[in-house]
C-alpha cells in the first residue's frame, strides 16, 4: 500500500522551479530515506505534503487521502529547525503542543513519550538550558506524541553529537519496527545507507535516482570491478599468456603485486577469469567485486580501474 504517492508535484518561486515534477510512492511501514545537497529543495517537498505551503502544480496523496487535513491527526513532523520557548520545561512543552491538535494526554503517557526519545531525567528542565541534540529529541517527542502512522524527519540528526546522532538513528529503527512508515530527509550518506529501506537523491529540484540501495548503484554504472588477489610469483610468460586473453575479451585491467583488477559486465564473468587463471596454474586467495559507493554515487563519480 502506497502511504505517500506524489504525481508531478511543483513549486516555483519568481518562475524558478525549487521543486520539479516530482513522482514517488513510499510503502507502508518502511523507512524512506530522501537524500540531496542543501538546497536541493528537500524540506520545501515535505512542506508542500505537509500542507504547510501549497504546491505550484501537481497532486499528491498522504495515507490514501488527497487532503491533507483529513489526515494531520494521523501524521507526526520533525521541521529542520524547532523552535521552542526557553522557559518552558520539556514536559511542558508536550503538554502545550498536545493541546494545539486538541489532545489531552495524561502525564505518564508525556512521561513515557520523554522516555522513548530518551529525555527521562530531563522532563522538568529549561529547554533553555538544553543542548542542540536534545532539542532533536524534543522535536521528535513532539512528532511523536499522537501517535502517528506515518512520521517525517526533517534532516534528524543535522548539527547533532556523534552520540545523540547514534541514539536517534536507533529510535528511527524503533519506531519503524512498531509499525510507522517514517519518511525522512538528510545529507548524510551513512546515515541513509544504514538505516533505510529505498533512497531518492534528489538534485536542483529534481529526483536523479530512487530504489533500494542496490538499485540505484547497478543504475549508475554499467560496470563492476573485480578484484582478485593471487600467488606473488607468476612467471612472465604466463602473465602474457593472462594479459593476452583479458585486453581480448575484457578489454580493461590492471596488475598491481599480486593483484589483478579486470572490468567486466555482469558477474557471469567472474567464472571466466577464474578459469584463465587456474588453467594456468595460478592460485587464486581472494575474489572481490568493487562497486560504487552510495557516495560515489551521490557524486556522481565513476568507479575507476
Amino acid at each position: 500500500m502506497a502511504i505517500i504517492k506524489t504525481n508531478n508535484l511543483t513549486k516555483s518561486y519568481n518562475h524558478k522551479k525549487v521543486v520539479n515534477e516530482i513522482s514517488l510512492e513510499v510503502n507502508e511501514k518502511e523507512i524512506y530515506g530522501f537524500l540531496g545537497r542543501n538546497g536541493a529543495g528537500k524540506s520545501t517537498f515535505i512542506n508542500m505534503i505537509t500542507g504547510i505551503i501549497l504546491p505550484t502544480s501537481g497532486s499528491f496523496e498522504l495515507l490514501g487521502e488527497a487532503n491533507v487535513n483529513l489526515v494531520k491527526k494521523r501524521i507526526g513532523v520533525l521541521p529542520d529547525y524547532s523552535t521552542f520557548y526557553d522557559s518552558m520545561s520539556a514536559i511542558d512543552h508536550l503538554k502545550f503542543y498536545s493541546n494545539i491538535q486538541g489532545l489531552r494526554p495524561s502525564k505518564n503517557y508525556l512521561m513515557e513519550t520523554l522516555e522513548v526519545v530518551g529525555l527521562t531525567g530531563n522532563e522538568k528542565q529549561k529547554v533553555g538550558k538544553f543542548s542542540f541534540g536534545m532539542k532533536k529529541k524534543l522535536g521528535i517527542a513532539q512528532a511523536i506524541i499522537n501517535k502517528p502512522e506515518l512520521l517525517f524527519l526533517d534532516e534528524p540528526t543535522s548539527g547533532v553529537d556523534a552520540e545523540s546522532a547514534i541514539q536517534i538513528k536507533q529510535l528511527i529503527k524503533k519506531l519503524n519496527s512498531e509499525g510507522r512508515t517514517i519518511f525522512m530527509t538528510s545529507h548524510n550518506l551513512n546515515e541513509v545507507e544504514e538505516i533505510c529501506s529505498r533512497i531518492a537523491i534528489m538534485s536542483n529540484g529534481e529526483i536523479r535516482s530512487q530504489g533500494t540501495l542496490q538499485e540505484i548503484k547497478s543504475n549508475h554504472t554499467n560496470s563492476l570491478l573485480v578484484k582478485v588477489r593471487v600467488q606473488e610469483v607468476i612467471k612472465d610468460h604466463v602473465e602474457k599468456e593472462i594479459s593476452s586473453f583479458l585486453e581480448a575479451n575484457f578489454g580493461k585491467f590492471h596488475w598491481e603485486s599480486n593483484y589483478l583488477t579486470v572490468e567486466i559486465e555482469n558477474e557471469s564473468e567472474i567464472p571466466v577469469i577464474l578459469r584463465t587463471l587456474m588453467q594456468r596454474k595460478v592460485d587464486v586467495f581472494e575474489v572481490n567485486v568493487i562497486e560504487p559507493s552510495l557516495e560515489e554515487v551521490f557524486l556522481e563519480k565513476k568507479v575507476a580501474i
